[in-house]
């Protein structure tokens, strides 16, 4: 029985598919973990791209592919918003979404160092950044804690907008 909930939990692909707030022991394959206080060091934009991937909580995506948010989601200044990225499986739009908008911020540098997060025990952020691999990101980063573990360290959260489409 325990093997069939474990099996429902993940794809075959290898991403989290459900259950995602739980404990995460490592990061994928390929991927490097980046402690709080490490990515506290970092110069968005400048030393690496800061990808938050929490959904929005109650909001959700027009038409026009803008969101339009319930509640505000207090980040990482400097980082960049893409809700609902870090799920197992994604709507060809959002995946798209996420591809173009990752890919425009990088300027097309598959070299360039992105780290990305939500809160801590959340496995969408390693959903992400196991999907940035997959689209050959190299220099791929996992802060495990999230915006959890930068509040922690009594660094300050703002309040983040996701993305333009």
């Amino acid at each position: 029985m325990a093997q069939h909930a474990d099996e429902a939990l993940f794809a075959p692909d290898g991403y989290r598919m459900a259950h995602y707030r739980a404990p995460v022991t490592g990061p994928p394959p390929g991927v490097g973990r980046i402690a709080p206080a490490a990515a506290a060091r970092l110069r968005p934009d400048r030393d690496a791209i800061l990808i938050d991937v929490l959904p929005a909580d109650g909001g959700y995506r027009g038409s026009d592919g803008r969101w339009r948010l319930a509640i505000d989601r207090p980040s990482i200044p400097g980082a960049h918003w893409f809700p609902e990225t870090g799920r197992g499986e994604l709507p060809p739009e959002i995946a798209s979404w996420f591809e173009r908008g990752v890919a425009r911020l990088a300027r097309g540098d598959r070299g360039r160092m992105l780290v990305t997060f939500c809160l801590a025990d959340c496995w969408m952020s390693w959903n992400a950044a196991k999907r940035l691999r997959a689209l050959g990101y190299t220099n791929v980063w996992w802060l495990a804690e999230g915006t959890d573990g930068w509040r922690d360290l009594d660094l300050p959260l703002v309040a983040a907008l996701p993305e333009a489409p």
